[in-house]
């Protein structure tokens, strides 16, 4: 397994600034980039590619919170994490009534797409506004819930700065990958509620 952390000489650990990763990635692959070496031989534009690609794909799983955590637990177990949805109360109540809310503005989108009359138009204007308001509201919650597990997260990399060494025997026991895993999970719940309600907001506003 390619060590993503590695490629881009980045320590791993859960957080990591979005724009410093940026920066340091422009860098890194300044000289493979295909623009840079267009005049090289063809085995040296093929070696610059390859090497490029892998930047690439380091950076674009580094970047995402999500994939970030995926990574860093495969890396350390040794082993993918497991699809078992495990979900909390707490969170479990948020899914019903996103799934509620979803489900009451689909009803609504199948109602508005048959009606024709101007006057039941504007009535059902004023319930969009009113789902679209309370979409809203809950996408706000989620995003508040994102920026929280950041925070954990964030606070999370001192437990790997100062864990032994990669490699270590006892590496593993120290880490807070089951801690980890939970935030990896709910990041996931998240993404994809805010993206089911952000496309629902798309199409109340047509």
């Amino acid at each position: 397994m390619a060590d993503y952390f590695a490629l881009l000489d980045e320590p791993r650990r859960p957080w990591i600034d979005p724009e410093v990763l940026k920066v340091k990635f422009h860098a890194l692959t300044a000289k493979f980039h295909p623009d840079r070496v267009h005049l090289a031989t063809e085995s040296e534009k093929q070696a610059a590619n390859e090497r490029y690609a892998e930047l690439n794909a380091a950076y674009q799983c580094l970047r995402e919170p999500k994939e970030r955590l995926r990574h860093l637990l495969e890396l350390e177990r040794g082993e993918k994490v497991e699809d078992v949805q495990k979900i909390s109360t707490h969170t479990m109540d948020l899914m019903m009534e996103i799934s509620a809310r979803c489900r009451e503005t689909d009803a609504f989108l199948a109602e508005k797409a048959s009606v024709a009359s101007p006057l039941l138009k504007v009535q059902l204007f004023e319930k969009g506004m009113a789902l679209a308001d309370a979409l809203r509201l809950i996408v706000e919650e989620l995003n508040r819930r994102q920026e929280a597990l950041i925070v954990q997260m964030s606070n999370l990399n001192m437990a790997w700065e100062t864990a032994p060494q990669v490699g270590s025997s006892n590496r593993l026991h120290v880490l807070p990958c089951s801690r980890l895993e939970h935030i990896y999970r709910d990041l996931g719940y998240l993404n994809r509620w805010t993206q089911q309600l952000q496309e629902r907001l798309v199409q109340l506003s047509l």
